[in-house]
């Protein structure tokens, strides 16, 4: 059986006794029916695998026994920052969880002219918190003991104007004349730009060819916005990456 896997927000040492956060407790605990002695892997970011043992339950707290820590890195050789048009409700969390698991390094969410959704305040900063959970628990699931980042919302004409110009830019459109695969393997990082359900306005794809983003079609079907994202960072990993 699969040993579980928990993130754990804080520096991790070997021998150390530590308290599992407060939802992983609960899931071990109510989901998982585990026990004392059970065997869990957690995970911090800083790219190792660390193995611990259920030492104590106490109602909802769980004080785990690190035992062993190991380099263990699930990371894509394609470094790929994933600029995605906010899409609405569950679209975007299966943007992000399948995106975490097709290894795209990060995620910068783009408030676009055509997203359905518009976030400003408090629902903005809840959001993001609520994606980054969402990146957490693909981790969990998939393996990755390297978190990827959730930038800060920002629209597209404020995010370009902070950007250099390093790496391969590859933006997602229908229409476009050239074809993923005739574009040469990336000699460093990748970006990819895929728009919301509407797709990038005419002024927003203006903007992303002037800042040096190469049009791409993904075959003659148009895709959704969660499937084009998601096609684009499978086939890079087969064409370049580690598929």
């Amino acid at each position: 059986m699969r040993i579980p896997r928990f993130y754990f927000p804080d520096a991790l040492t070997l021998g150390a006794r530590v308290a599992l956060p407060k939802d992983a407790a609960h899931h071990a605990v109510r989901v998982l029916r585990m026990g004392e002695g059970d065997a869990v892997s957690l995970f911090n970011g800083d790219n190792h695998a660390y193995s611990a043992r259920i030492l104590r339950i106490e109602k909802q707290n769980i004080v785990v026994l690190i035992e062993s820590r190991v380099a263990l890195s699930c990371e894509s050789m394609l470094s790929i920052l994933l600029v995605q048009g906010i899409s609405s409700g569950e679209r975007m969390d299966y943007t992000l969880q399948k995106a975490v698991e097709l290894g795209v390094a990060a995620i910068q969410p783009i408030q676009a002219e055509r997203s359905v959704v518009k976030l400003a305040g408090e629902r903005r900063e809840k959001r993001m918190q609520h994606w980054q959970n969402v990146v957490t628990a693909a981790c969990e699931q998939c393996g990755r003991n390297k978190v990827p980042e959730v930038k800060p919302v920002s629209g597209l004409m404020d995010w370009l104007g902070e950007q250099g110009s390093e790496g391969r830019r590859i933006l997602l459109a229908p229409d476009a004349e050239m074809r993923l695969r005739e574009l040469a393997q990336p000699a460093g990082a990748v970006t990819l730009a895929v728009g919301p359900e509407g797709g990038f306005s005419d002024k927003e794809q203006t903007a992303l060819l002037h800042y040096g983003f190469t049009p791409v079609r993904l075959g003659p079907r148009v895709l959704r916005t969660e499937t084009a994202a998601l096609a684009a960072l499978a086939s890079m990993q087969a064409l370049w990456g580690d598929y």
